[in-house]
């Protein structure tokens, strides 16, 4: 009709818990690291028939560095939490590691109705939430990375590809996936622990738990930039060394390669905005 509005999308709201910085020339040039994954969910929901808004609230957790773990109450009318990668140990005690557990278990037992996803140290994290073991390989998966799909992955990225790809940037990785027995008490013994997608060198790369969580190892929103700066920060720090050479050589060379970031964020957001019910 002449002279109407046209409706605005629905947002999907979330919250995101950052446990790291980015580095100075990227926080410089696109902000935090939650303010980096706002873009590209907003490019996600741009795509996204119909199109969705989406609404971030970015809060950085690490006490030590002046960040603060949130209360409970501030995630009222938030669909989704996630959490995001980190150049911290996910199987680490620090105190603020330690408090975000304490808040994702009551976020866990109080909203039934609250989606979870983590990136990298948030994917690990999240399955140590869950009993799940979490270790040190001291081997690098760097880079430019080739994911095997289950069938529960094809299903949730929508494609008929067997493979996606993405930018990695780990030592640490889960072991095997959470299970009843593991959770102590946060999953139900039938709850379906779904894995969907592999690599050479982690066999868990992201988790899936209907209606609860969908995690990915690799980074969505890295591109070639971040992808050199971040690597010059770990050999800065001294946790990428000379015998990681060669990794690191390979992740310079593939960081210009396209990949698949935003159909990985527009799975998480669809899982957000509770579309992927009853996938299996």
């Amino acid at each position: 009709m002449a002279g109407s509005k046209r409706a605005d999308p629905p947002v999907v709201r979330m919250i995101v818990l950052e446990t790291d910085q980015p580095h100075p020339d990227d926080h410089d040039e696109k902000g935090s690291l939650g303010e980096i994954l706002h873009d590209h969910f907003t490019r996600a929901g741009e795509d996204h028939d119909p199109p969705l808004g989406i609404e971030t609230d970015q809060i950085f957790v690490v006490k030590e560095k002046g960040g603060r773990v949130p209360k409970v109450e501030e995630f009222e009318g938030v669909r989704g939490v996630l959490i995001t990668g980190s150049m911290y140990d996910a199987h680490g005690d620090e105190e603020w590691i330690l408090e975000l557990l304490d808040l994702l278990r009551e976020l866990w037992t109080t909203r039934p109705d609250l989606h979870f996803s983590g990136v990298c140290f948030g994917h690990q994290l999240l399955a140590r939430l869950l009993g799940a073991s979490v270790e040190s390989t001291g081997e690098w998966e760097l880079g430019h990375s080739t994911i095997h799909l289950t069938s529960v992955g094809k299903k949730l990225f929508q494609t008929d590809s067997d493979t996606v790809h993405l930018h990695q940037m780990h030592q640490d990785r889960v072991v095997s996936p959470p299970s009843h027995e593991s959770a102590q008490g946060l999953l139900e013994r039938d709850t379906p622990v779904h894995i969907w997608g592999h690599s050479d060198h982690t066999k868990v790369q992201g988790l899936y738990i209907p209606n609860r969580v969908f995690s990915t190892q690799a980074h969505m929103a890295f591109d070639q930039k971040m992808v050199k700066r971040e690597i010059e920060m770990r050999i800065e720090s001294g946790s990428i060394k000379g015998k990681d050479e060669e990794e690191r050589r390979k992740a310079v060379e593939t960081s210009h390669l396209e990949h698949d970031g935003v159909v990985v964020a527009a799975a998480i957001l669809r899982f957000f905005h509770f579309e992927d019910d009853g996938i299996e």
